[in-house]
């Protein structure tokens, strides 16, 4: 066993963490010199904004929407978040995790947000449990990259309020409603236009059916708003790249059977057989069952 004492170079435990903790403070004061030094631009910065906000691909990431009890609920994203921040300045934000107790099967984290011109800072610590709501009802995730990923998703909700909360209100405002402009010109086509090329985009590129797109946003497409288009062209260009399962985001639906419609039972499989034993009367009508049931029976 090699003694520590004969490696005088290396730090301890102790001296690793007060190297760290140095390391951090003297990033915070360098942070704190640059912003005083480099203070931002207001006009820039609402140049930037109004530029950003005006491209599409920007704007169809801007807003999140989802279904809940027929309506559609939308809100502004971490992207935009992130972007807004970007053009602002002199703004930093992350997230940490804390402690993962996997007994308990929770993790502690901690989402910030800073304004180092101004020193206005937003920060929260959270308990994020290892499990996703389902409509099947709440599921344990074991894995650790879904543990992760869970974590990521959950925090970057915390991050994307902590920015806005150190983001002048009116600034955020008007950046959601240009992308809202942005989202609603469509490129010069109409929300009724859009519609219909997602709903093409996702039958013919996709192979999913309108009827499932409407039953995952509870409602008929005639009711779609501008978020929801935007939600769809997001949610298909990651279905075609392979990030997303479009039977998750997209379940199949499940056909009603005319016996549960009327309520009577379904005919069982003897007495079917004998209905169709009844309606073969004839020779040629057995010669082609026969030959049906030989080529079924064909391996592929």
């Amino acid at each position: 066993m090699t003694d520590v004492a004969a490696r005088p170079n290396q730090p301890t435990m102790g001296t690793a963490v007060d190297i760290e903790r140095a390391r951090a403070v003297a990033e915070v004061q360098a942070a704190v010199v640059v912003a005083q030094q480099c203070p931002r631009d207001l006009q820039a910065a609402l140049a930037a904004m109004r530029e950003l906000t005006a491209v599409r691909a920007m704007a169809d990431r801007a807003f999140f929407a989802y279904a809940r009890a027929g309506s559609s609920i939308t809100g502004p994203t971490i992207h935009l978040a992130r972007e807004l921040a970007r053009v602002w300045g002199n703004v930093q934000y992350g997230i940490e995790e804390l402690r993962r107790d996997d007994a308990a099967q929770v993790s502690e984290m901690r989402a910030w947000a800073w304004d180092v011109q101004t020193n206005t800072r937003s920060s929260s610590i959270f308990i994020v449990p290892h499990a996703r709501d389902t409509k099947q009802g709440r599921k344990a995730i074991v894995d650790l990259r879904d543990v992760y990923e869970n974590n990521a998703n959950q925090g970057a909700r915390r991050v994307r309020e902590a920015i806005f909360s150190v983001l002048p209100a009116w600034f955020v405002e008007e950046a959601k409603d240009r992308c809202t402009a942005t989202l609603r010109d469509g490129g010069g086509q109409t929300l009724a236009q859009q519609v219909a090329e997602i709903v093409e985009n996702y039958e013919t590129r996709l192979g999913i059916s309108i009827d499932r797109i409407e039953a995952a946003l509870e409602r008929k497409s005639s009711s779609w708003t501008v978020h929801d288009v935007s939600s769809l062209r997001v949610k298909g260009g990651g279905i075609a790249r392979g990030e997303l399962v479009a039977d998750e985001e997209f379940p199949k639906l499940r056909r009603t059977s005319a016996a549960e419609i009327t309520g009577q039972p379904a005919a069982s499989s003897s007495a079917t057989s004998n209905e169709g034993a009844k309606s073969a009367t004839t020779d040629e009508a057995r010669a082609r069952q026969a030959a049906a049931e030989a080529s079924w029976e064909q391996p592929a």
